[in-house]
């Protein structure tokens, strides 16, 4: 069995986003050296702005980089959800201190920016990653030895076993599953906006989602108050394909012509927007493949209703390094356990987050029942359903253990 002591090698990971970085701090915890390989120009995040709940907290704590990520979040007062049509409030969770003590740590929003600059922090502070960028990996192959990776150049990349966070499209899945995505048809536009371009009635220190028939909005402040992230979600009246491109502020506002004043502001703002077509596919069994293993979203693809795709790359990473340390750092045993430890929660998170977009863009007479679902509804009500998704930390993260 291969051991970081009869390891020249280093341990190769395809993709350096948020779930890549994660993975390459967890490894070089566990003694490893690390190969990042990017396919970007630059080590860098796109995007906008993200949800993280106490367990992207409880992530951040065990790679290391707790007290940089937390330096960087907006802490919210509470979460809330809002019918877009006649502004009747649909729910609200309170996020302060009873929220902290449940579940250990806070909820907060925060830059993709500054989570993957905290993350790429850490691991150049280790000087054990190294980092390559405009690198492709388009093949894995093994042996007994370790595994080869080819770029799009040609080259070859050698290292004792190869982690495909490589994303949403994925070459290493690709490789080994093969399996098609499936295209949701809904539409997200993301743009941040400044402060002072914000409107005051809407500058809640909350996590706010606007629900309507067929689409809805989300809005929270970022970097301390001083921006603010305007997502908005619509099921297209074309036929999509799975990407991103820039959007048109008349395709936005022709998506939201009956939603309450309120909300509809929220359109009107950005100056500019990032166009997603979102896909995510079916859960799978098997990431394993020998010296092969897939995380975050090349693992998992979710829709984002849940606002869980970072948090579970995060959670991925940090039990790779938790199976590598029961087993010794034994490559083939940790590999399986941390399979078996992730598929059936990011299962769960995939259709989870389907369902959630079908409560959230309900209509009809399924819209009025949306609305009374959570009347009434204690805090701690609210707590024990999410206790599932929010209770997960280092000590529980591990199948039978």
């Amino acid at each position: 069995m291969l051991t970081v002591a009869s390891a020249d090698l280093p341990i190769l990971v395809a993709g350096g986003g948020i779930g890549g970085l994660a993975a390459a701090l967890a490894l070089v915890r566990r003694g490893f050296q690390v190969k990042v390989m990017e396919q970007s120009p630059q080590i860098g995040e796109i995007g906008a702005g993200i949800q993280l709940g106490p367990n992207a907290f409880h992530t951040f704590d065990a790679l290391g980089v707790g007290e940089r990520a937390r330096g960087r979040a907006v802490y919210t007062d509470y979460m809330v959800m809002h019918d877009a049509i006649d502004e009747t409030r649909v729910g609200l969770i309170p996020t302060g201190e009873a929220f902290r003590q449940r579940f250990g740590n806070p909820y907060a929003v925060i830059h993709r920016a500054d989570v993957h600059l905290s993350l790429l922090e850490g691991a150049q502070a280790s000087g054990r990653v190294e980092f390559l960028t405009s690198t492709r990996i388009e093949r894995v192959e093994q042996d007994a030895q370790g595994v080869t990776a080819l770029d799009q150049h040609g080259r070859a990349h050698r290292g004792i076993a190869l982690i495909g966070a490589d994303g949403v499209k994925s070459a290493v899945r690709a490789q080994y599953v093969g399996d098609p995505a499936r295209v949701t048809g809904h539409v997200v536009y993301r743009a941040v906006v400044d402060k002072a371009d914000f409107p005051e009635e809407l500058r809640w220190n909350a996590a706010s989602i606007w629900v309507g028939p067929n689409c809805h909005l989300v809005n929270y402040p970022l970097r301390g108050g001083e921006q603010y992230n305007v997502v908005v979600t619509f099921h297209s009246r074309e036929a999509e394909e799975w990407g991103v491109r820039e959007g048109s502020k008349e395709e936005v506002q022709s998506y939201f012509r009956d939603i309450c004043p309120k909300a509809r502001q929220l359109i009107d703002l950005p100056k500019s927007w990032k166009r997603w077509a979102t896909a995510d596919r079916e859960p799978i069994a098997q990431w394993t493949f020998g010296r092969a293993t897939l995380l975050g979203d090349a693992a998992h693809p979710t829709t984002q209703y849940l606002a869980q795709g970072a948090c579970m790359a995060l959670e991925d990473a940090v039990t790779l390094g938790e199976a590598l340390r029961v087993h010794g750092n034994a490559l083939e045993p940790a590999f399986e356990l941390y399979q078996r430890s992730r598929v059936a929660r990011t299962a769960r998170i995939v259709l989870s987050s389907r369902e959630m977009g079908r409560i959230y863009h309900a209509k009809g007479v399924d819209r009025l029942v949306r609305n009374d679902l959570w009347r009434g509804r204690k805090p701690e009500r609210f707590y024990d359903a999410m206790e599932w998704l929010y209770g997960w930390n280092v000590d529980n993260c591990l199948a039978d253990h």
